[in-house]
């Protein structure tokens, strides 16, 4: 792994994800989510000389990571629109798919990215930054209504109707623009002592509706189904429940409900074979690697 990579991002279960893609040398890959190149460099490790990858990302901040290596093809797009960029390199079947989902260390360590409430800096949280949409914006314009299915869906938040009033009341006397006015509206919310949790589910919720991840996540799956040839697979790294919820269910029966549809036969349809079981980090990496605590890693292969 290489200086920039170390500093740009460590990426979370970092082997088990590329055992798990069960490279074949001449094979075709898709690193979903390039960041710092981690999982990208990996992968061009175990490819041979035919083999190809390629790599998408939305985030300009991550072009000095561009791998100079023939076999490397780097997209620069939300994976959302990964069948549409394929076709134009005509490519229709891949050999698997890898996406290590959520934020990069980069984004939390960022200043001026908003990611994170351990700085005073502006609410922005887009991953690409000619996106339209900001985080302050959503607080600024969104109803009470909208608001608190934002924090109760993606930040689970128990209380987010009465979080949703107090941002809708505070606006109304001044629009809320730094993550330090977001933090002194949740503070009366929850015990000093989660604190923490709390300010980062509510940041987590955000963070999401800004760049719109559920829905890019479910376009994603969608699309590995018809792209992945038979025997390919599908790895994918989640870090919260909603995401984790999509996916399990996904893998499992090929629906986003979980929902296990028979055929006349009373065999159950599933595009995916499930590979193992469900893999967290090791101890020894989650107090290496923080980010990687919560990290979750499910691999199906397609049938």
């Amino acid at each position: 792994m290489s200086d920039k990579e170390v500093f740009y991002h460590i990426p979370a279960l970092l082997k088990e994800s590329i055992d798990g893609l069960n490279i074949q040398e001449k094979g075709i890959y898709v690193d979903a989510t390039f960041g710092g190149g981690g999982h990208s460099r990996s992968i061009l490790e175990r490819l041979g000389k035919n083999g190809r990858l390629y790599s998408f990302d939305q985030d300009a901040d991550v072009v000095p990571n561009i791998i100079n290596d023939k076999r490397f093809t780097f997209v620069r797009s939300n994976f959302r629109y990964i069948s549409n960029f394929l076709r134009f390199h005509k490519e229709f079947e891949m050999n698997g798919i890898l996406a290590d989902l959520g934020v990069s260390s980069h984004h939390f360590d960022d200043r001026e990215r908003g990611f994170s409430f351990r700085f005073d800096s502006k609410l922005d949280m887009r991953m690409n930054k000619q996106a339209e949409k900001t985080a302050s914006e959503i607080l600024n314009t969104y109803s009470g209504k909208a608001l608190s299915e934002v924090f109760s869906l993606y930040g689970e938040l128990k209380n987010a109707d009465n979080i949703a009033l107090s941002i809708v009341r505070q606006r109304k006397k001044n629009p809320i623009r730094k993550t330090s006015e977001m933090l002194e509206i949740l503070k009366p919310f929850c015990r000093r002592e989660k604190e923490k949790k709390f300010f980062a589910q509510a940041f987590q919720a955000l963070r999401i509706e800004v760049n719109d991840e559920i829905s890019a996540l479910r376009k994603l799956l969608s699309q590995a189904e018809k792209l992945l040839c038979t025997g390919g697979r599908l790895v994918v790294i989640s870090y919260h429940s909603l995401e984790d919820r999509l996916v399990k269910n996904f893998m499992k029966t090929g629906n986003f409900e979980g929902r296990a549809e028979q055929d006349v036969f009373g065999n159950f349809n599933s595009p995916f074979k499930l590979i193992g079981k469900m893999i967290v980090p090791t101890e020894k990496e989650a107090i290496a690697n923080p980010r990687a605590r919560s990290a979750k890693l499910r691999i199906a292969e397609k049938r």
